[in-house]
């Protein structure tokens, strides 16, 4: 283990018989809070694709402008499903700082990441900052906590990030997101990014069969199965693009290797 077993609350237990999506992204960032199980996997699959960190990179920084953009555009409320293990600056640092007022609310399913609880709830004064413990595929009980907090007569910006290619279609990924965005007020965005096999169709199906083995599941899309969650949404420009190309001008550039396209998509969508 990487990770300061001290720093683990007790009472929290933490499966680590099997990698977890959100502790392999850690390791990828460069984090200590993972396991071995977590790097073993993650290095199998930089077998596949040796730009690994180089993704988890470019997707951190695809929510660093989103957030950013967002803001820009009267955002003041945010629920971020699939929330993952810190890094700073997080989500709602980057909304706090464009605006103090902005209110929001974590949810992830690993338990090591409420043992980051107290990093996550640093909030400004003027906003507020939570964190609820439950699974992306319970709609209906992150909807009941998270309305605790955010006013869902109100706009709120649903951020879903490298989370969705976790969630098979026979588990509901795309009911699950049309659930809470039914829910959501009109003016309010969804925020998506996700894996794609566009690119290297060969690599992602061994990327697959790799969370397969561990039973885990990875359901890499194409982009126009990522712009069907956005049914009924009105897409921010520029559309489903790359990850690293989605307004660029709204953050630093992240240095990959090689001139191949990192092989993820995102977009923002607003409801009318």
């Amino acid at each position: 283990m990487t990770q300061d077993a001290a720093s683990v609350p007790s009472g929290i237990r933490i499966d680590t018989s099997k990698p977890h999506p959100a502790r392999m992204y850690d390791w990828f960032l460069g984090g200590k809070d993972n396991y071995p199980v977590d790097e073993e996997m993650a290095r199998q699959l930089l077998t596949v694709d040796a730009r690994g960190r180089d993704m988890a990179r470019v997707n951190r920084a695809f929510m660093h402008r989103a957030i950013r953009w967002l803001s820009a555009h009267g955002v003041r409320q945010y629920l971020d499903v699939g929330t993952g293990i810190p890094t700073e600056p997080n989500l709602h640092q980057i909304a706090q700082q464009a605006a103090p007022e902005s209110r929001i609310v974590y949810c992830d399913n690993d338990p090591i990441v409420l043992a980051h609880a107290a990093a996550l709830l640093r909030s400004t004064p003027e906003g507020a900052t939570e964190y609820i413990q439950a699974d992306a595929r319970e709609p209906e009980v992150i909807l009941e906590r998270a309305g605790k907090v955010l006013d869902f007569d109100q706009p709120i910006a649903l951020s879903m990030l490298a989370l969705l290619h976790f969630v098979g279609d026979e588990d509901g990924a795309y009911e699950l997101v049309a659930k809470i965005v039914d829910k959501l007020a009109p003016g309010s965005y969804l925020v998506l990014s996700h894996v794609t096999g566009d690119f290297d169709p060969e690599g992602a199906a061994k990327a697959a069969a790799m969370y397969k083995a561990r039973g885990l599941t990875l359901r890499p899309r194409s982009r126009d199965e990522l712009a069907a969650f956005f049914d009924g949404l009105d897409l921010v420009e520029p559309g489903v693009s790359l990850t690293a190309e989605w307004h660029p001008e709204l953050g630093e550039p992240v240095p990959v290797q090689g001139d191949d396209p990192i092989p993820g998509w995102a977009a923002v969508g607003r409801k009318r």
